[in-house]
């Protein structure tokens, strides 16, 4: 190699360091440009970021606060347990998310994107969960107006029992033949309830048939002797016992009657026996379907 040769590799493989060296140079003042950007926006944001973790701490301790507060007042209503806890668990999400709102917003982060994305899921999930939520509201509907509450007799929909608990979707009944049945809460804030609870005392409504030939007057007796050995029978208001109706074969007897809600089907029962029983013993006739037949010669 001659020495011309070599003096231009020289030359091409000093300008090619060079270039690499500056090709370092510019990667080192970027980095370096980045590192002293992230330094002075960390020094800027740094408080911010403090100022919203105090809010969020300060923020969640007030929700728990606020939220046993809240426990504390519905523990005196008449609600049902699970309902209860629904309750406080709904304050103290919505609690914490108005507080992870503030906190976010003072470190002047766009919430209304992230308010749209939640308002675009819950009009998703409310499509999807309509059956859901008319049980929801209609369980908030009955927790708060009071119709009815646990341990109440009421009729519902053609079923008649004993409440057991309200839920918040659903209303759980147990019949008198010991049936557990479970409403949805939409259905029975739209439904004709019959709270037999509400009144302390109960009528009870029979009706008795004798022959046109019996005694009405001593059928009428023999009614009022009967009520008047019962002692669950309640004598105010005072018992109705007349003749209602002439039937094509029979005299029809009203008999009202008032009792206790504890003693309605007992008093009931023994009515339809008793009866039968003193007007077998008055020989008063009970009608019955029946036939004749006349022949002719």
């Amino acid at each position: 190699m001659t020495t011309a040769e070599i003096i231009e590799t020289t030359q091409e493989t000093t300008e090619v360091t060079y270039a690499a060296l500056e090709a370092v140079q510019e990667q080192v003042d970027k980095a370096s440009g980045f590192v002293e950007k992230s330094r002075e926006y960390l020094s800027r944001a740094l408080p911010l970021v403090a100022i919203a973790l105090i809010i969020f701490v300060l923020g969640i301790f007030l929700s728990k606060l606020i939220s046993k507060i809240f426990a504390r007042t519905l523990k005196n209503a008449n609600i049902d347990g699970t309902a209860k806890n629904f309750l406080v668990s709904l304050v103290r999400i919505f609690l914490y998310i108005m507080v992870a709102i503030m906190a976010l917003s003072f470190m002047n982060v766009p919430m209304s994107s992230i308010i749209t994305v939640f308002g675009a899921a819950g009009l998703a999930v409310s499509l999807a969960l309509q059956n859901c939520l008319s049980n929801l509201c209609g369980g908030f509907i009955l927790l708060f107006s009071k119709l009815f509450s646990a341990g109440d007799m009421i009729e519902l929909d053609g079923t008649s029992g004993r409440v057991e608990s309200i839920g918040i979707l659903y209303t759980k009944i147990n019949t008198l033949d010991n049936k557990t049945v479970f409403i949805p809460n939409g259905k029975v804030s739209d439904a004709k309830i019959i709270n037999y609870t509400e009144s302390p005392t109960r009528r009870i409504d029979l009706c008795f048939d004798i022959a046109y030939s019996a005694d009405f007057n001593k059928a009428r007796e023999t009614v009022l002797e009967i009520i008047g050995d019962n002692k669950n029978i309640l004598q105010s208001p005072a018992p109705v016992v007349r003749m209602s109706a002439h039937k094509e074969s029979s005299v029809s007897i009203d008999v009202l009657i008032w009792v206790m809600n504890q003693d309605y089907y007992t008093v009931r029962y023994d009515m339809i026996e008793n009866v039968k029983a003193g007007f077998e013993k008055n020989n008063i006739e009970i009608p019955f379907n029946q036939l004749d037949i006349h022949m002719k010669d």
